[in-house]
């Protein structure tokens, strides 16, 4: 057994098959999750795990080459929003609509327990070389 890093074994192996460009979405509890990529659901109860706690821990295993967000986070969820000011560089911002339909082409998602309004994001994988 795994004693460091993300132990949750569905999670693990799909993050052990992404290549460069493959798109994760990490979201809320809310956010609708369309058929067709993988999905791992963190979520056990409203705000468990949170959306920072599962960023974080995604920002420790991947290289990220982009990160697109709503841009309705600015007004509805400061906090994520500054979250993701500061784990995201170069962050780009869409409306929400935009990035519902961008996350069909994800190749993995993982739903965290948050509760709180456009807590998603659509991490764009890079390479470590």
């Amino acid at each position: 057994m795994k004693k460091a890093g993300i132990l949750n074994r569905r999670l693990a192996g799909a993050l052990a098959g992404l290549g460069h460009g493959d798109g994760v979405l990490v979201c809320d509890a809310g956010m609708p999750v369309p058929d067709g990529p993988r999905v791992v659901d963190l979520a056990f109860r409203a705000g468990v795990p949170s959306f920072a706690e599962v960023l974080d821990g995604l920002l420790e295993e991947l290289v990220i080459e982009g990160a697109t967000a709503a841009t309705e986070v600015r007004d509805a969820n400061p906090e994520a929003a500054a979250l993701l000011d500061e784990r995201c560089p170069a962050l780009e911002l869409v409306p929400h609509e935009r990035l519902k339909a961008l996350s069909a082409g994800a190749r993995l998602i993982v739903r965290t327990g948050e509760a709180r309004p456009y807590a998603n994001v659509l991490l764009r994988c890079g390479v470590f070389f």
